[in-house]
């Protein structure tokens, strides 16, 4: 199994578009220590001629410029995309889809809920059903999604997008925000770009994986707030902090893990910088952060 980060920061990016915070302004001065990273998306293959998508961010098309993997490579138009899978409907994992619409055939592959949450929106009608066939998943059922890879989508605590917050039909139904379990070529890997709250279900499906990929939105669950920047804590966003007695990297310490990667990071997050205190205490817990265009094979 190939696993390609084609991007691995939070939703906006880093710097994000207007975020001039700390950690924002050394990005946005070229500091080599704080490399710039679009939003968070993975492709992967086991071949290396097929490729699913997970999750489609808004910066879809400068990563696959970025990516000679996902290049067209046969005939006048072509894409080794065979598959996208969504984690949700939050717009940093489904506006990319709209880089896709000019003629290319794929399976989009979903939930209920995010996918009913891209029917009820005109503008993805450029993706049409004929062209595009939605799969609805359902949770904790698996599905091959390329011959040998088989994917297991599995309910995580979250919440739903913003755009859809008090919409009480959706509120906490399961389904809005999922982690997925790739298995292939002898391996396992877990990917769960957002996490409210880490439980045992969860501890207990990411045990013995070869390969964690996980929410690090936020270093602490008040940074927003302290940094003036926002009134909303991480538990408010949906997110888990990595620090903390309740955070990401002390509930799961204990587990066996092959390798432990933070992914979906946020602008203000300081472990984006090489030279932090919170970058040395990440990795000191066994922690990766990575950079845009790592590829890992788990």
């Amino acid at each position: 199994m190939r696993i390609l980060l084609l991007g691995t920061a939070a939703g906006g990016g880093f710097p994000q578009w207007n975020c001039r915070t700390p950690n924002s302004l050394r990005a946005w001065s070229g500091d080599p220590a704080a490399p710039a990273r679009t939003q968070t998306s993975i492709a992967v293959t086991l071949d290396g001629k097929s490729w699913v998508l997970i999750n489609a961010s808004p910066d879809l098309r400068s990563q696959i410029l970025a990516n000679p993997a996902l290049w067209p490579a046969q005939g006048l138009r072509h894409s080794p995309i065979t598959d996208v899978v969504l984690t949700g409907g939050e717009i940093d994992f489904i506006t990319g889809l709209l880089t896709l619409r000019e003629g290319h055939a794929f399976t989009l592959h979903g939930s209920a809920e995010t996918l009913a949450t891209i029917d009820a929106n005109p503008i993805f009608g450029a993706l049409p059903r004929d062209r595009v066939p939605r799969h609805a998943f359902e949770l904790d059922a698996g599905f091959e999604v390329l011959p040998g890879l088989a994917i297991t989508a599995f309910d995580v605590p979250g919440k739903v997008p913003l755009y859809l917050e008090g919409q009480g039909s959706l509120a906490g139904r399961r389904g809005t925000t999922v982690g997925l379990e790739i298995t292939g070529g002898g391996r396992r890997v877990l990917f769960v770009p957002g996490c409210a709250a880490i439980d045992q279900d969860l501890c207990a499906r990411i045990d013995g994986c070869d390969l964690l990929l996980f929410d690090g939105t936020l270093w602490r669950d008040d940074e927003m707030v302290t940094l003036g920047v926002s009134a909303k804590t991480g538990q408010r966003m949906g997110h888990v902090s990595m620090s903390g007695p309740g955070g990401a990297m002390a509930r799961l310490a204990g587990l066996d893990i092959g390798r432990r990667v933070f992914i979906h990071i946020n602008t203000t997050n300081p472990v984006l910088a090489a030279d932090t205190p919170e970058r040395a205490a990440a990795e000191a817990e066994g922690w990766h952060i990575p950079v845009d265009g790592e590829e890992l094979h788990p």
